[in-house]
């Protein structure tokens, strides 16, 4: 990333939980623990199903009184429809503010310039009173910024930034192995473990019980592991959601995400993965990348 350089991620909404009983409402639903949550921390986290199987994701930051989910756009609303049926008689507010805020990404190196930052994934500072935080998932793809829609362009011209294309960054992100967007098209499909979780810093092995708790931490204990989402270009041809991958007619994956940055759940440990080699569907000759930061 340009240090100068900001994406405006249109593509992202927030909804903001509060109330007597919040903290413990999130920490019996989400896949991390919410007391790494501070004024100086941000996680990564999703909901499950009671199977394990991914339903949403989303990083919480703390503000004011309560938490600031950043979630998909396209999921907002299911989201708040699903937080609300947990509810129940729980002390909690939840709100959608995706008109009001606005997440804006920008550099690494940029997040390090300022006073207070430390080179750690999920780094909060405040900037004014609205949070800035080095990515939870991975500190590559640089900052976040969470801001009141009013005063986002005057607070980056104050920062020296500027509007860059966003495609970039969903470029980033595809290169380094973490979904950008389409999350929609993973819901159901594969157990959240398998969404390589544990290695974003998603998952909290340690915290007590919450939804899909007990799958998850079968398949870890157990090293029942065998598939992960993996990113996968398209060398020639075309992709269809659903297809099957192949090397010569054996079968190691299956395509998820078929569109502009695609991922398929991918059977990593078996002896006809091999990274260096030209996979196959039906109508698309395709490459697989394992990503850096899984062993």
């Amino acid at each position: 990333m340009n240090n100068k350089n900001v994406y405006i991620l249109d593509d992202r909404a927030i909804l903001y939980i509060n109330g007597e009983d919040s903290k413990e409402f999130l920490q019996n639903l989400i896949s991390n623990d919410i007391n790494k949550v501070s004024d100086v921390k941000t996680c990564f986290g999703s909901l499950l199903t009671p199977q394990g199987k991914f339903l949403y994701e989303f990083i919480i930051a703390k503000h004011k009184s309560g938490y600031i989910l950043d979630c998909e756009k396209p999921q907002v609303e299911e989201l708040f429809k699903q937080l609300s049926l947990y509810k129940l008689r729980s002390k909690v507010e939840i709100l959608n503010l995706s008109n009001e805020f606005v997440v804006a990404a920008f550099s690494h190196e940029k997040f390090l310039t300022f006073d207070e930052a430390k080179d750690q994934p999920g780094y909060t500072i405040k900037y004014r009173e609205d949070p800035i935080f080095l990515d939870p998932r991975n500190k590559r793809l640089g900052a976040r910024l969470i801001i009141n829609l009013e005063k986002l362009y005057l607070s980056l011209k104050k920062l020296d930034l500027h509007n860059a294309n966003l495609n970039d960054y969903y470029s980033l992100s595809h290169k380094l192995g973490i979904v950008p967007k389409d999350l929609n098209k993973l819901q159901n499909k594969l157990f959240g473990i398998e969404c390589n979780f544990e290695e974003l810093n998603g998952i909290d092995f340690k915290k007590g019980c919450y939804v899909g708790q007990e799958n998850t931490a079968r398949i870890k204990l157990k090293n029942k592991l065998s598939k992960r989402l993996f990113p996968i270009s398209v060398i020639n041809g075309k992709l269809y959601e659903g297809e099957s991958i192949y090397n010569n007619e054996i079968e190691v994956g299956k395509v998820l995400i078929d569109n502009d940055y695609p991922f398929a759940l991918i059977k990593f440990l078996d002896k006809n993965f091999n990274e260096k080699v030209n996979f196959k569907t039906k109508q698309a000759s395709i490459s697989i990348r394992k990503p850096d930061w899984i062993n």
